[in-house]
């Protein structure tokens, strides 16, 4: 089953292989389910093929991949020209949400790097 371009696994429900598509995750497939009238067990290689065009149909009345990344990147390039907050954080790659800085923030900054005292060992004579 390929919906937008990207193959959803057969072996996996249907609920959770809808999460393999940028911008859908549990409740939005739950609710997609829903919407289409698929029962949640079901298996994307046991899906039908009207079935398959119902949760199709949902899934293009949302906007995901290619859409929602460059909107995403348009919301925060439009945050660095404003030079709020937010935008000098993203800029400056740290952690945008209020989180603390002097301990953690790893994932953000990147690897520790040790400065240790900064003395070059004195060669022997």
């Amino acid at each position: 089953m390929r919906i937008l371009g990207i193959t959803i696994p057969d072996e996996k429900r249907l609920e959770i292989g809808l999460t393999v598509l940028f911008g859908v995750g549990r409740s939005q497939a739950a609710r997609i389910m829903k919407e289409a009238g698929v029962p949640m067990d079901k298996k994307s290689k046991d899906v039908s093929v009207e079935e398959e065009n119902k949760i199709r149909v949902e899934i293009e009345k949302m906007t995901l991949e290619g859409d929602l990344k460059r909107e995403v990147v348009g919301n925060i390039k439009r945050l660095k020209d404003i030079q709020s907050y937010r935008g000098i954080r993203h800029s400056r790659n740290l952690p945008v949400r209020g989180q603390r800085t002097k301990t953690n923030a790893r994932t953000k900054r990147g690897a520790r790097k040790t400065m240790g005292t900064g003395r070059k060992v004195a060669e022997k004579k």
